[in-house]
């Protein structure tokens, strides 16, 4: 299948279904507007509350009768709902709720779900309650009705699950299947982990842009539920998956030694190192945004105590006119120019910072205002669109030298299939040039080795396939898979690299550079440790 996230597709429409059929048998039914429920949302509360009093009749095995449902519809129509109903009302509208909405009078239900697997639809039955013949007092025979699976599945659906309990839900399955060794669905939810740390992460960020703009509007109630949504996701998950990791490796390993060459595994196992190869991918950006979330949690408690803090202070400032309270003061009364210096000795209480740095002498100094600005990246206010069509053209001009310097090291390493960072430091040193094109500047070099170091193993198809199956929006911002996918893609040169692998060489040997330009334009040399780079070819 071409797109995989369309594997399960049924599954997850059968849920929609649910929903669907009860609307599709309820809405457009005038037997509500003779009991006052005009709008389609009354109607939907009245439902899932039957519903609600059936599912707990079910769960503690007691008949359900519909005198039973009658007398529950009159008692909380009489303490809520208050519509203009009797007891006969409620008991009818019961027998209408459970035989023509949730059981559409006797007649089969189903609903269609597009199978893509099989290129055409798929019938799913649906039932919400059943029934059974009970005896009361062992003589009077009556009907009781209890939900069905498809019932409890909806109801409990309806239910709110909070974030760190689906983290641990969806972390028990996937341990699930990696013990039964089901790799394709623990694929499935490992994604599903970790999309849910990236949710937790965007939330973040989005609570401190907020604050950024107002820490006023951003209350005390959101900002305790952010911080224990951190501390509940923080505490145990980087260990956990750090052992999944382990295991995933281990399995691979094990794999891959039974039989060096890929093509001598059977079908099977070579789809299970191929799934396991994806896991150990997810795992590593799993731990990667654990740790993100970590730095970010501690970011927005600084974030959000400096913002209070400078408010605090806003409030002890007292304003007061300065014609009124000096220039009339002394037009009436200039002999008050003697005392002066009690009206401005406050002005100089606070001793003045005196450090000075002789570096910045020598510096073009800008607006602390406008640095901030620079720095936060956020959209302003007022009609500044020279200012954001700068920022634009400076972000590109060093994505561009981003893309140079990666591009080279992609080069250099792809026509000798595997190299050192000490060669090709060598070689730059002999030759004397092309040393820019690789480190434009020191921050940007470090940035692109780092990521590469912290990747170890990229796979270009598993970029392709993310790419497809995930969107995101960072315009502006380096990614390395993003550049290496670019790279890739419009230069026709390297469409052919499959997987490229990066590793520091324990060795203790380190490789320096001379002459290399920083952000602040300032020449020093820099030392890092030897890296080796090798890239596979497809065949």
């Amino acid at each position: 299948m071409q797109y995989e996230f369309l594997k399960h597709f049924p599954r997850r429409m059968k849920n929609v279904g649910l929903y669907a059929l009860i609307i599709q048998n309820s809405a457009q039914k005038t037997i509500w507007k003779q009991y006052g429920f005009q709008r389609l949302d009354e109607q939907l509360n009245v439902i899932f509350a039957v519903m609600l009093y059936i599912m707990e009749q079910s769960l503690k095995e007691e008949n359900c009768v519909m005198d039973d449902i009658g007398a529950y519809i009159d008692t909380i129509n009489m303490q809520y709902f208050r519509k203009d109903m009797t007891y006969d009302d409620c008991r009818k509208l019961g027998d209408f709720i459970v035989n023509v909405v949730l059981s559409n009078e006797g007649k089969v239900m189903h609903f269609d779900g597009f199978d893509f697997g099989k290129n055409g639809y798929q019938s799913m039955h649906i039932s919400y309650v059943a029934n059974r013949i009970v005896y009361i007092d062992r003589e009077l025979k009556r009907t009781s009705y209890y939900l069905t699976d498809d019932g409890y599945n909806l109801m409990l659906a309806t239910l709110e699950i909070e974030n760190n309990m689906k983290l641990t839900i969806h972390e028990m399955i996937f341990q699930m299947h990696l013990e039964k060794q089901s790799y394709d669905k623990a694929v499935d939810e490992i994604k599903n982990v970790f999309n849910l740390l990236r949710i937790q992460l965007q939330k973040i960020q989005e609570a401190m842009g907020k604050i950024r703009r107002n820490a006023l509007n951003y209350s005390v109630k959101d900002y305790g539920d952010i911080l224990k949504e951190n501390l509940l996701t923080i505490e145990e998950t980087k260990e956990k998956f750090q052992n999944y990791r382990d295991r995933v490796k281990s399995r691979v390993k094990e794999l891959e030694q039974e039989n060096i060459d890929v093509k001598r595994l059977s079908a099977k196992d070579e789809e299970k190192l191929n799934y396991l190869r994806e896991i150990e991918g997810y795992l590593n950006r799993t731990i990667d945004e654990h740790q993100k979330i970590l730095g970010s949690h501690f970011d927005l408690k600084a974030l959000y105590t400096k913002e209070l803090e400078e408010l605090i202070q806003m409030s002890f400032i007292k304003r007061f006119s300065l014609r009124a309270e000096l220039y009339d003061k002394v037009l009436e009364n200039p002999k008050a120019l003697e005392n002066l210096d009690y009206f401005l000795r406050p002005l100089f209480g606070r001793e003045a910072d005196k450090t000075y740095n002789l570096n910045k002498a020598f510096q073009l100094q800008r607006p602390v205002r406008k640095k901030r600005e620079e720095d936060t990246q956020e959209a302003l206010d007022f009609d500044e669109e020279g200012w954001q069509i700068e920022q634009e053209r400076r972000q590109k001009r060093k994505l561009k030298r981003y893309e140079t310097s990666l591009g080279f090291l992609l080069r250099e390493t792809k026509g000798r299939g595997e190299l050192t960072l000490k060669e090709l430091g060598m070689r730059l040193d002999r030759a004397g040039e092309e040393k820019e094109q690789l480190i434009p500047n020191a921050e940007i070099f470090k940035e692109i080795m780092v990521e590469l170091l912290k990747n170890r193993e990229i796979d270009i198809d598993a970029l392709k396939k993310e790419r497809s199956e995930y969107i995101q929006d960072r315009r502006g911002e380096f990614q390395l898979n993003e550049m290496l996918l670019y790279l890739v893609e419009e230069y026709p040169e390297n469409s052919d690299i499959k997987r490229i692998e990066v590793n520091r060489i324990e060795d203790g040997s380190t490789v320096s550079f001379d002459g290399i330009l920083t952000e602040d334009g300032v020449r020093k040399s820099i030392r890092c440790s030897n890296v080796s780079i090798r890239i596979e070819r497809k065949e």
